[in-house]
């Protein structure tokens, strides 16, 4: 065929492990209900830039260093990012690859997340903890999308690779995995239950 495929978009998506997910994922409710609870700075900030739901990205957004069940959860998304890292081909030989930060999302019935990126790491992600039936999943967007200029619109029904946007849906115990370059949000929750993820971020040196 002479058309090649070059430059593509990795998402990695596998589950945590192969079993035990249902006891860990209870466990991590539990956690999340309680760091809501206590996380006053967290609430306060989450209703000005989160409406209707709960994150703590700018309060306690190094939940591995001070949890030892979000330390477990770290060692485990760790294998997952040497797995992704190698399928990217970089070169870590010798460098230190680390989780930096860890923060809880919790999004109710109306809560969205808007289009953004996550700045001074090279690998995100996040890990589904409670993901009740009809709860949006993860959106990603076609990184080209500002140098298409003249391009005419897509087929309805065309390759998955030439898609403009992506969505992995979101299923409690699966650990999505993409670089931080890649704009990415979660449509408002449709459902009345609560979805509950873990964000976060990977940097080396």
């Amino acid at each position: 065929m002479p058309v090649h495929l070059h430059f593509p978009t990795y998402v990695y998506c596998e589950p945590l492990q192969p079993k035990s997910l249902d006891k860990l994922n209870a466990e991590l409710v539990t956690e999340c209900d309680q760091l809501r609870a206590f996380d006053v700075a967290g609430r306060k900030w989450s209703e000005k830039n989160y409406p209707g739901g709960y994150t703590s990205y700018a309060s306690m957004n190094e939940l591995h260093r001070f949890s030892s069940t979000f330390e477990a959860l770290q060692r485990k998304i760790d294998k997952h990012v040497k797995a992704y890292a190698k399928a990217l081909d970089f070169d870590l030989r010798g460098a230190d690859v680390r989780m930096t930060d860890c923060w809880v999302n919790m999004m109710p019935p109306g809560t969205t997340h808007a289009l953004h990126i996550h700045p001074l790491s090279f690998i995100s992600g996040t890990y589904y903890v409670q993901t009740p039936e009809g709860c949006p999943g993860i959106k990603f967007e076609d990184p080209r999308l500002d140098r298409f200029m003249a391009a005419p619109p897509r087929k309805a029904k065309c390759k998955p690779e030439n898609e403009a946007f992506v969505t992995y849906p979101a299923q409690a115990g699966n650990v999505v995995l993409f670089e931080s370059w890649l704009r990415h949000e979660v449509p408002a929750n449709q459902v009345q239950e609560e979805r509950i993820s873990i964000s976060f971020n990977y940097a080396w040196n």
